[in-house]
């Protein structure tokens, strides 16, 4: 008996990735257009937060350490007492576990 060959053509990989993709992408349970604007807004509003919480921390921190290298006594206190905060809030939060 002669050998019967099956040939089946195969995708390469790159057909195969697109038509997989296509695949999930169907899948996908997309946004409406007003909960895609309600989340751009939200994470517009926590960048902008983001950013102005971490601008006043600069610039609070640069201050303090422009007063240390300057030797004014009101930062160095300041700094110690942020210090020693950190410190017992540190211990008071390990005692909760």
């Amino acid at each position: 008996m002669a050998k019967v060959e099956s040939r089946v053509k195969k995708d390469n990989f790159i057909v195969r990735y697109f038509k997989e993709t296509r695949s999930e992408l169907r899948k996908v349970n997309w946004p409406s257009r007003q909960e895609a604007r309600t989340l751009t807004l939200v994470v517009l509003a926590v960048t902008v937060a983001m950013a102005a919480l971490l601008g006043v921390l600069d610039f609070v921190f640069s201050q303090l350490l422009s007063g240390i290298i300057g030797l004014n006594p009101l930062a160095i206190l300041i700094t110690v007492l942020m210090i020693a905060g950190l410190f017992g809030a540190g211990i008071l939060l390990s005692r909760g576990e």
